[in-house]
């Protein structure tokens, strides 16, 4: 679009005047920060005395990989580094740049490098959305000092960035805005009547703040934007004044968006969470993460899975029903899907989070694979094969087989194990919930079905060698 006005009066367009421009601009961006003074909640990383603005007082431009979920302030932190060094600031988005914008960007770049001696800010926005391949084609710039890349990403750049570029970049974490930072950005757009909302005179009370600041969950651009469509839906009063209550904030939010991504770090840190509750047996939270994933649209079946996993590893045999009742959730989900389903989840979220738990089967598991991988052709005991042909049984098959039916017990002591593990112990019962009663069957077996081992010590542990 050319800079000539499109009115058909002849007069000004809106992008030859400032003012006009600016005031069709979205709240938030009228208020992104035009200082670091007004660049609130990273303290820590931007703040007086950090290490980053030191360097930039001292004309350093480092390369730099921002990382931090949405609207903490990760384009404005380049674009204040780059006004505070005097840079060229150039702005690319992953989302529809290619490698032939990167290449005519840096060209630019050089060129003014070389003419004017003004250096350049690349800042790419959502970084790890460039392949491999693109990501490749920015590091011979970077590390050229052609131009000084800031990445900004929302996701884990140990996973989603090149390790050849985050080797030769800063990684600045941002933080989501703290309560008491997104009340100060609120306040400052009420107040600012130049870019803000004071020419319209908004009011809030501390109810309509708190419920701005806990609907944003950190992020400025959602408060900001709601905050401005609610004061513009509020009308004023007989002095001018618009009064916005906590209703008016609601309806400005609409459906407040919930941050999620399938593929993503959020992904899995909110399974985490929720498998992490269920063990340490804490029902409101494990809960509480259910809903979090099943209400940003995270896939159900996935979740299902989850749990089925948990109840076999977390509750094992401590509660063996748990298996059961996780399976049949995810059987039910598998029928009904959403929006039924969230009730057979969280019935069997519940049901793990406050059942007994022991991890026993899988540590006997893993004890036992480590002798699998240390001795991984142990052959199996003779009486233990399969005699099914002649030649079998003349070469010792099944020979001194005991069939434990054939005992009144139904228990016959006899080596299972290959030799050179014979007498090892994997499972080791816990006294927790149901698997208290294994634990009792297990000592009371333990001698009349290991024999003692042939050149290892009696009750040997996997870990002993």
């Amino acid at each position: 679009m050319s800079g000539r006005g499109t009115g058909g009066s002849g007069g000004p367009g809106l992008f030859e005047d400032p003012a006009r421009a600016r005031a069709a601009m979205p709240l938030a961006a009228r208020m992104r920060p035009a200082s670091f003074q007004e660049f609130e909640g990273q303290e820590d990383v931007v703040g007086e005395g950090s290490v980053l603005r030191r360097a930039i007082a001292q004309g350093e431009l480092p390369s730099l990989i921002v990382w931090g979920p949405p609207g903490s302030g990760k384009t404005t932190l380049a674009r204040l580094i780059a006004d505070a060094v005097r840079a060229r600031f150039v702005a690319l988005s992953a989302v529809t740049a290619g490698v032939a914008e990167l290449r005519a960007e840096v060209a630019a770049a050089r060129q003014r490098l070389l003419e004017d001696g003004v250096r350049t800010v690349l800042f790419i926005d959502e970084l790890h959305r460039f392949s491999r391949s693109q990501q490749d084609a920015i590091l011979p710039h970077v590390e050229a000092g052609t131009v000084r890349l800031i990445g900004a990403t929302t996701e884990n750049p140990s996973l989603s960035i090149n390790n050849a570029l985050l080797s030769r970049c800063q990684v600045v974490v941002l933080k989501p805005l703290g309560p008491q930072a997104m009340r100060t950005v609120l306040e400052r757009a009420v107040r600012d009547s130049e870019r803000g909302l004071g020419r319209l005179s908004p009011l809030l009370d501390d109810r309509g703040y708190d419920e701005l600041v806990g609907y944003a969950g950190g992020d400025a651009r959602t408060a900001l934007n709601a905050l401005e469509l609610a004061a513009s839906a509020t009308p004023p009063d007989g002095e001018g004044r618009r009064a916005i209550g906590p209703e008016a904030i609601r309806e400005a939010l609409l459906h407040p968006a919930l941050r999620h991504d399938r593929q993503g770090d959020l992904h899995y840190d909110l399974a985490s969470a929720l498998i992490k509750s269920v063990r340490g047996s804490d029902a409101d939270a494990a809960v509480y993460w259910l809903a979090r994933l099943i209400e940003a649209g995270e896939d159900p079946l996935f979740v299902a899975r989850r749990i089925v996993i948990s109840a076999a590893e977390d509750v094992g045999l401590a509660d063996p029903s748990a298996l059961g009742i996780a399976m049949a959730a995810f059987q039910a989900t598998q029928a009904i899907g959403l929006p039924e389903a969230r009730l057979p989840l969280a019935e069997a979220v519940i049901y793990l989070a406050l059942a007994p738990k022991s991890n026993s089967g899988l540590r006997a598991y893993d004890a036992a694979a480590e002798d699998v991988r240390r001795l991984p052709a142990a052959p199996v005991p003779l009486h233990l094969r399969n005699a099914v042909t002649g030649m079998m049984r003349s070469m010792g098959y099944g020979k001194g087989y005991r069939y434990a039916h054939d005992d009144p017990e139904g228990v016959v002591t006899q080596a299972y194990l290959p030799e050179g593990l014979q007498g090892r112990r994997y499972y080791q019962p816990l006294p927790h919930g149901r698997e208290a009663q294994l634990l009792e069957r297990w000592q009371a077996l333990r001698e009349r079905v290991r024999p003692k081992p042939a050149g290892g010590r009696e009750g040997e542990e996997p870990g002993d060698r």
